[in-house]
């Protein structure tokens, strides 16, 4: 009798610890003759979130200081865009919330100040990864990503406004700044 209950509380336990222990993912299988490509200093933890804009690029050449360069180049290029175009959208947001009669001066400044913070604040940037690899023909690889915060960018927005000499536009800097964070926000999705 005892030798039964000895088999069953074995059983039990041995079910229990099945039932507990994780299954395998089984990974999903490619169609035949495709390869996945896993790329350096790229996927979810490198994209442009609520709190930074970030890109990313590679460049290749013959010698390493060039490919260095080309990737960077890329990268800030790529960078420079992205938050053009979201500035471009909370601009538009901006203005056409706006109460003013001159939405078109307002758009106007508006875009001109965006090309003159972004090429400043671009020297502001930080890599947060860099990967070198060396190609099978001898040439050479390098992957970066690059960040900026989005609070400096709106800060320089602001300070560059207050500067302006012939502040004729009503702005409303906390508007603005929750335009601004409402889009940051989109690309946290």
């Amino acid at each position: 009798m005892n030798f039964k209950l000895f088999i069953l509380i074995i059983l039990a336990a041995t079910s229990c610890r099945i039932a507990q222990t994780p299954t395998a993912v089984k990974e999903p299988t490619l169609p035949e003759g495709e390869v996945e490509i896993i790329v350096a200093c790229s996927g979810p933890e490198y994209f442009t979130n609520a709190e930074v804009f970030r890109a990313n690029s590679v460049g290749e050449s013959m010698d390493l200081s060039v490919s260095k360069r080309k990737a960077m180049a890329n990268a800030r290029a790529e960078l420079a865009a992205s938050i053009q175009t979201t500035v471009k959208a909370v601009t538009d947001n901006y203005v056409n919330s706006s109460e003013n009669n001159n939405r078109e001066e307002i758009g106007e400044r508006f875009e001109s100040l965006n090309r003159e913070v972004v090429s400043q604040e671009l020297k502001g940037i930080r890599k947060i990864c860099e990967r070198y690899f060396r190609t099978p023909d001898g040439n050479y690889k390098t992957y970066v990503a690059i960040e900026l915060s989005a609070q400096e960018l709106v800060t320089s927005y602001h300070k560059r406004l207050q500067n302006m000499q012939e502040v004729t536009i009503d702005f409303d800097y906390e508007k603005f700044k929750k335009t601004f964070e409402a889009e940051m926000l989109k690309n946290s999705n």
